[in-house]
């Protein structure tokens, strides 16, 4: 069976519960803010092409209130050795205004916000995290605290005078320079802005989205966790945004959105490294199957959609190299099912999740048969678009 989706709601009665028992008192303020699933368009982002995601149900929600003096108490719910930070805030005022970059690595996504807020300076709070999102799945739950945090902050100040976009774009400098891993605007962009019933796709380069409309009820996105692990800021992640780098400054691009097959062409005829080109292959031809894509959601034309699908993952298999054999043998699987119209790995790689797009009535039957078949032991969450983030 898929996993339950706990409700907002839920979760943030849980949240306060916890609140109560760390901080002896009642919070005053709930938030929360939406991991997501990338449809296609992957490695795109930071090659300033295009992506679609979708917001998830599966969310980060943040409870709490002001607190006395200059420091700031977070205490999360998740699975890690250390569970509460404490920190003194930032005083914007100072010459030295960013927060240490210590203590342990969920922390230095609050950190990073908190440092990085463009509203007033903040006050110091007490705050409880508490998230459905998994960790390591690919489904962002690093941009979804990031986005939860900032709009706690929101709420504590009351600021509403910042554009959305360049909150996310705060949001994205707190994880490049706290968490030192150099992701693209995605994440942060559809955990501020999703829709309910909608995918959006985002133009990465003019920071521009379209909604588009995914209300049938005749298909559903499957999330089928693989289990295996994965850490974005290791060495596998920037080597392939510096060979994306390499391969624009040798074409005189500006970045690999503004080229084109000939360029492949061109990039093999002048004998370049073969794994560069590669890469580029995978972006160039990412971009447009993306951009087509979204014509085809439109169009409700899901076969062809599916087909698209698919052919991603062959690409982040073959050409981008970040897939791996157990997330292989997730889309391998899928595909079997009758039903079933296209399947591929989805986030930056290395293990997390696929997402598979199917017929609703198929939906239980490829469970059964991907529980049956798969070594490992994963997890499933049936999925429609969310909403994006949001101050309860």
């Amino acid at each position: 069976m898929a996993e339950k989706i706990i409700p907002v709601e839920v979760l943030i009665r849980e949240a306060k519960d916890v609140f109560r028992k760390q901080f002896k008192e009642e919070p005053d303020l709930a938030v929360f803010a939406p991991g997501r699933v990338n449809l296609i368009g992957e490695h795109t982002d930071y090659n300033d092409g295009f992506v679609m995601p979708m917001a998830l149900p599966l969310v980060t929600v943040i409870v709490g209130k002001r607190a006395c003096g200059e420091d700031s108490t977070v205490y999360t719910t998740g699975d890690f050795k250390d569970k509460e930070v404490t920190f003194a805030m930032p005083n914007k005022n100072a010459l030295i205004q960013a927060l240490p970059r210590d203590g342990p690595k969920w922390s230095l996504y609050v950190k990073g916000v908190v440092a990085k807020y463009l509203g007033p300076t903040p006050p110091a709070f007490k705050a409880v995290v508490h998230s459905s999102v998994p960790v390591g799945g690919g489904l962002s739950s690093s941009a979804s605290l990031e986005v939860a945090m900032y709009i706690f902050l929101d709420s504590l100040t009351g600021d509403t005078s910042v554009p959305v976009t360049e909150k996310a774009l705060a949001c994205q400098k707190a994880e490049h320079e706290y968490a030192e891993m150099p992701c693209g605007i995605m994440d942060q962009f559809i955990s501020f802005m999703g829709r309910q019933d909608h995918a959006l796709l985002i133009d990465c380069r003019h920071l521009t989205s379209t909604l588009v409309p995914v209300t049938d009820d005749n298909i559903v996105f499957l999330i089928i966790n693989s289990n295996v692990k994965h850490e974005l800021t290791g060495s596998e992640y920037s080597t392939r945004r510096k060979q994306c780098e390499q391969a624009a400054l040798i074409l005189k691009k500006a970045c690999l959105r503004d080229a084109n097959l000939e360029d492949i062409q061109y990039l093999q005829s002048i004998n370049t490294d073969k794994e560069i080109i590669r890469r580029a292959r995978h972006v160039i031809t990412e971009i447009q199957r993306t951009v087509e894509a979204a014509e085809m959601l439109k169009q409700l034309n899901y076969h062809k959609f599916g087909i698209l699908m698919t052919q991603s993952h062959l690409s982040l298999k073959e050409d981008y190299n970040v897939s791996c054999p157990e997330l292989d043998d997730l889309v391998r699987l899928a595909l079997e099912v009758d039903g079933v119209l296209g399947s591929r790995m989805t986030g930056g790689g290395f293990g997390g999740c696929t997402v598979t797009l199917v017929y609703t009535h198929i939906v239980d039957k490829v469970i059964d048969h991907v529980k049956k078949n798969y070594k490992g032991k994963p997890t499933f969450y049936i999925c429609k678009p969310g909403q994006g983030a949001s101050k309860i």
